[in-house]
């Protein structure tokens, strides 16, 4: 990642100060017309049980490979709240096995805003120019218990926070890019499996019983053959991303073509069980940003009530994704966001009708 963390500098003159102030304000202002709560407080959380929970990872987030975040990177999780006028239930964050390990303070700064942490568990060192040639991380290794004091030390880590939170070891193991895809460093299929086994195992030695393993394959290519098995996944999640005009290799794609033959496919794979949208984002250019949105969450709705977590990748890094690169785009995400969590309000108050069952029941 090349941003850099905004940092609060002091201001010598008042009229210098207000200005800024006033700036803030006017960004941070949604269109409904009411002033927002400052930037650095969550917007506020919704009462009672939320079925349906927006994610987020941010740049401080995604920086946590080398540089761990703190209280005030959450300020940027807040400012997307604000703009679409929504609590993020799930706040997600990167981290490798060559950096420092995640604290139990940095989940608690999670938990006090009212929201599980998601950690994306990166078995290389995210920063080494060897990029995917990391054979020190070879999957055959980890299920060896070469890592084994590392993955203990996390899981007691985890275990001391005691509150749930979500694992998502090795993400997109399908996708032939990282240390551990197929392929790569000498891994085999079966050694994904077994090394997943593996560190599912000793989280649960170590007394983790508060983690959810979230197993999260690359949305366009082939992943049946890294499945661990039902009983050591709890969470299926999912990557997928539009292009549009930005990227050479993407075109512009509807949440449909991305998404509706793979999650047909995870569904296959264990009947029932709860689904997310781990990292989703839709490019600016090449379409209508905000009709993909509304896509989207409207796919959702309608064919995939499992799915209960949609976390954005809120990041400008390859392409413009955060929801804020239009204001077109942070409306028609607040609108359609409120209706998708609204619709399973709705629909779990009907007695006539279960949108969690397999196949769902339609209301």
């Amino acid at each position: 990642m090349k941003h850099r963390r905004l940092r609060e500098r002091v201001l010598t003159g008042f009229l210098l100060a207000a200005a800024l102030g006033f700036l803030a304000l006017q960004l941070l202002q949604p269109s409904g017309g009411t002033e927002p709560a400052a930037a650095a407080d969550p917007w506020p959380r919704p009462t009672g049980e939320q079925p349906r929970a927006l994610g987020l990872t941010t740049p401080a987030l995604a920086r946590n490979v080398d540089t761990p975040f703190d209280a005030g990177g959450l300020g940027e999780v807040n400012a997307t709240e604000h703009a679409v006028r929504a609590h993020a239930g799930v706040v997600m964050f990167f981290a490798d096995w060559a950096g420092p390990l995640p604290t139990v303070a940095q989940l608690q700064q999670i938990g006090a805003r009212g929201a599980v942490p998601e950690i994306t568990w990166e078995p290389w060192d995210a920063v080494s120019p060897d990029g995917d040639r990391q054979p020190t991380y070879r999957l055959g290794r980890i299920a060896a218990g070469v890592h084994d004091d590392l993955i203990r030390s996390f899981a007691r880590r985890l275990a001391t926070y005691g509150r749930p939170v979500r694992l998502r070891f090795a993400h997109e193991m399908n996708a032939g890019t990282y240390p551990w895809s197929a392929g790569r460093n000498g891994n085999r299929d079966a050694d994904f499996v077994n090394a997943w086994r593996h560190v599912h195992r000793l989280v649960r030695e170590e007394g983790a019983t508060n983690v959810r393993f979230v197993w999260s394959p690359r949305a366009d290519a082939l992943f049946e053959p890294f499945w661990p098995g039902r009983e050591y996944v709890d969470v299926i999640g999912m990557s997928g991303f539009n292009g549009g005009a930005e990227l050479d290799w993407s075109g512009w794609r509807n949440p449909e073509a991305i998404f509706a033959p793979n999650l047909t496919a995870v569904r296959r794979l264990a009947p029932g069980i709860e689904m997310e949208l781990s990292e989703v984002a839709s490019a600016e250019s090449g379409g209508s940003k905000a009709r993909w949105v509304e896509q989207l969450f409207q796919m959702l709705d309608e064919q995939f009530p499992e799915v209960r977590t949609v976390v954005w990748f809120d990041i400008d890094k390859e392409a413009r994704w955060s929801i804020a690169s239009s204001r077109e785009s942070s409306e028609a995400f607040a609108s359609a966001l409120a209706l998708w969590q609204g619709g399973a309000r709705d629909r779990a108050a009907s007695p006539d009708c279960d949108p969690l069952a397999f196949p769902p029941i339609p209301c």
